[in-house]
């Protein structure tokens, strides 16, 4: 009966100094969410770098548009100096009557580039908060995975499952006033650099 009795090892207290790892694996429920947590982890992370690397090509895409723009000016000028120290007093005189086609054509070759931007600029802005959300829940998942392997057995799963459903479903964006920022005085300095444009064309073909 003695030797029944110290043999049988109290598993409650095996299960308590063995390791939380050990417990882990020894329960298919907790390893079951452990391996499923490790994967959406994965997938998080992946999906983190997707985004990085489209906001990367969007803003090259952004910085084309600026190169693009400040280019096709410098060189409509160009042509048009050019074109006018060469004429005859007589075409001058009909060139600078027929100014407005060359300066439509720069109004609206600028408002197509200015919204091309600005186009561009907000598809960068949205890429960024989806990427903020993603980086927000990696970090959430991330917590949750770290106290799953600290606890072990002692991990309540209803309690912790719950509380990161609730943490994701529960985010609310926090809603910022809207303030002038760097892209709206991005539009603003490129518009005034078109209304230049066509004050320095109109100088030009009638000076």
């Amino acid at each position: 009966m003695a030797s029944d009795h110290s043999t049988s090892p109290p598993t409650i207290m095996e299960s308590k100094t063995r390791h939380p790892l050990h417990q882990i694996a020894d329960t298919p429920t907790h390893k079951l969410l452990l391996k499923q947590w490790l994967k959406e982890e994965e997938l998080i992370l992946s999906r983190v770098s997707h985004k990085e690397s489209q906001i990367d090509s969007v803003r090259r895409e952004i910085t084309q548009l600026y190169i693009f723009f400040f280019l096709f000016h410098s060189i409509s000028l160009l042509l048009l100096f050019h074109a006018s120290a060469s004429s005859s007093a007589v075409a001058a005189s009909s060139a600078c009557k027929r100014s407005w086609i060359p300066s439509l054509c720069a109004l609206l070759s600028s408002l197509g580039l200015i919204w091309a931007v600005r186009y561009k600029s907000e598809v960068e802005s949205h890429l960024e908060k989806l990427l903020e959300r993603e980086k927000e829940d990696a970090k959430l998942l991330r917590k949750c995975v770290e106290e799953l392997k600290k606890k072990g057995i002692e991990f309540d799963l209803l309690k912790e499952v719950d509380a990161l459903r609730r943490a994701k479903s529960l985010r609310v964006e926090s809603k910022v006033v809207r303030k002038w920022s760097a892209r709206d005085f991005v539009t603003l300095f490129f518009f005034s650099v078109s209304c230049l444009v066509l004050a320095m064309i109109r100088l030009i073909l009638c000076d």
